[in-house]
């Protein structure tokens, strides 16, 4: 079937309305984004902890040599900047002046502003466009004023764009490239869910579409696009949102398609798992040390987190009427109080092998074998400030430098995961994060036989509504 694809200006040039969704921790990279450019898109490198290279174009693996975390946060920010500058320059270099080079950053990364200006100060020229998400980055519009680049912030609702629009966004009218609506159920990675909202019951996004193009109209952007992100996978099923007035101008984001295909930096193991998923394979949860839901595939690594929850209870400091039975646990033998019920799983939990019982701020125990209790520990201790707030590890990134709250052992290093599976590390034991249609693979023909396309042969299929 034919698809009307009209191109659109964006970041001051006209080019297919087909944007490459940013994936972080060097999952897309200089390679990808810039062939994504060079056929005519937008493409967008993660500019969160990129991969730094050396002078044969090699990846030079982040070691952090600080026995502190604000020393670790300290080469983290500079390894991030220095990486970022490298990535945008090899999409640069591959894109050959077509289509437009975007960086993505997360707001609630360590550092976040001091990153952007850094990679944006050391690439002068190279990027056009900021994409950012994972918060309510307010100051993105006036950062992208300074250095003449437009400005994308990644919203799930109309309500959060008429937020950033009065307090900040109004004043930077003329940097503000489109909007991009980021489907919280259907997105891969972190997803701007709100409590208002259940998680096992999917919105239509073409309700939320167009509320969020009356309110851009109510302050007079009817020419800025929107961006779809979060589900997009076969154009010809959407084809009512083309031309169409209540949507308006409006382009796509491809975040999952894009992992199998030629220049996608990902693992071979990983690309091989993507082609096995199964509808329901990928869940949305709420593990993320950051706070946010966040879809990931259901492999090894999300399995352990729901057991561990699973393997809860609740408990007092003094004993209650219910609570009336001691628990004793850690090095300093610390007594609390359970109920009788409670005491019965914990002794059936450490007869199976859970025998250390660790306690999170909810006041709960959970419990969790010798070896998985010495790597959380590790886990903490090694803390670099990857998140401006970390409920793993209780890390703040101003003073006081700590959220004041216990560690969460319920969570995970997501630096540490994220990394490990961008540089080849099996994908079922580390989080694998993914888009909710990333099961397409293994029932789209184009991938048949195992075909692994060039991004421009994807971007060619895309075109065609395929």
């Amino acid at each position: 079937m034919s698809i009307n694809l009209k191109p659109l200006k964006m970041s001051g040039k006209e080019v297919l309305p087909l944007v490459e969704g940013g994936k972080g921790v060097a999952v897309s990279n200089g390679e990808s984004s810039g062939a994504w450019a060079a056929a005519g898109g937008i493409g967008t490198f993660s500019a969160v902890n990129a991969d730094r290279v050396d002078e044969n174009g090699n990846i030079i693996r982040t070691v952090y040599h600080g026995k502190s975390r604000r020393e670790r946060f300290e080469e983290l920010v500079a390894q991030a900047i220095e990486g970022g500058i490298a990535q945008a320059r090899i999409a640069h270099d591959i894109a050959g002046g077509e289509g437009r080079i975007h960086a993505n950053i997360l707001w609630e990364m360590g550092g976040a502003e001091r990153v952007l200006r850094g990679v944006l100060e050391g690439a002068k020229g190279l990027i056009h466009g900021v994409t950012c998400g994972a918060g309510m980055p307010f100051r993105l519009a006036p950062i992208a004023a300074e250095f003449q680049v437009w400005y994308y912030p990644i919203v799930s609702s109309a309500r959060a764009f008429r937020a950033l629009w009065l307090r900040s966004y109004r004043k930077y009218p003329e940097w503000l490239g489109a909007v991009v609506y980021e489907d919280p159920w259907r997105a891969g990675g972190h997803n701007g869910l709100s409590n208002s909202e259940d998680p096992e019951h999917p919105g239509d996004p073409y309700p939320r579409v167009t509320e969020l193009r009356r309110t851009m109209n109510e302050f007079g952007l009817q020419e800025t696009p929107i961006i779809m992100a979060g589900g997009v996978w076969f154009l010809r099923e959407w084809t009512d949102w083309l031309d169409n007035p209540e949507i308006g101008p409006i382009a796509f984001q491809f975040g999952t398609r894009p992992l199998l295909t030629q220049e996608s930096p990902i693992s071979d193991a990983w690309k091989r798992r993507l082609r096995t998923l199964k509808e329901g394979d990928i869940k949305l949860n709420r593990f993320s040390p950051t706070g946010f839901y966040s879809s990931a595939v259901y492999n090894d690594f999300l399995h352990e987190l729901y057991e561990r929850s699973d393997r809860q209870i609740p408990f007092v400091d003094q004993p209650t009427a219910d609570h009336d039975t001691p628990f004793t646990f850690g090095v300093r033998n610390r007594t609390v109080y359970v109920t009788k019920y409670d005491r019965k799983l914990a002794d059936g939990w450490m007869r199976e092998g859970f025998t250390k019982a660790l306690p999170t701020p909810d006041s709960t125990l959970i419990f969790v074998t010798p070896e998985k209790a010495r790597e959380i520990r590790a886990d903490q201790l090694g803390c670099m400030g990857c998140l401006s707030q970390c409920l793993f590890s209780n890390w703040m990134a101003r003073e006081p430098w700590t959220t004041g709250r216990k560690a969460d052992p319920r969570s995970f290093c997501i630096q540490k995961t994220l990394q490990e599976i961008a540089h080849g590390a099996d994908p079922d034991k580390h989080l694998m994060f993914a888009g909710h249609s990333a099961y397409r693979f293994a029932e789209d023909p184009f991938y048949a036989n195992g075909f692994i396309p060039t991004v421009r042969q994807l971007v060619e299929r895309i075109q065609t509504g395929d």
